[in-house]
């Protein structure tokens, strides 16, 4: 799996299920991202092969982000993506078993929408990061725009 998170927001903005993902894979669920949600200026990952191939990395510059890389074996400097992972795994990963791929992407993508939607984060206020309801703030009655008229 590939979980892509705002460390901002604390959204999870994709999970990509696979076999095996490779630099390509990477590549093409940043992209989708970009286009619909802009270009970050960083870029954090750990230091596994799809990430620090050559074509990526490449990529990457050619978009105009920077890449910040953690130290092998520093879980703690990608804090965010762990807890994220940690949550997967204790509220969906444990408890289920898929039978095939395409089980295990609609799963998870579900588990994915709940997470942004419904599910309270602690960081946030007991918020979700992305609710499916707008909850505007209250306003001030609207005395200032009726003395501008």
């Amino acid at each position: 799996m590939l979980c892509i998170i705002d460390e901002f927001t604390r959204e999870s903005l994709a999970i990509r299920v696979a076999r095996k993902l490779k630099a390509t894979d990477v590549i093409e669920a940043l992209c989708e991202l970009f286009v619909s949600r802009g270009v970050p200026a960083h870029i954090r990952s750990d230091n596994g092969p799809e990430f620090v191939a050559l074509a990526l990395r490449q990529w990457i510059a050619t978009v105009g982000a920077k890449t910040a890389h953690i130290e092998p074996g520093s879980p703690w400097e990608n804090g965010y993506c762990e807890s994220f992972n940690g949550k997967l795994r204790d509220e969906l990963l444990n408890g289920e078993i898929f039978y095939t791929l395409k089980e295990a992407k609609i799963m998870i993508e579900a588990w994915r929408r709940h997470c942004n939607t419904v599910r309270p984060h602690s960081s946030l206020g007991y918020r979700p990061p992305a609710p499916e309801a707008i909850v505007w703030p209250t306003t001030k009655p609207m005395t200032q725009m009726q003395s501008l008229n």
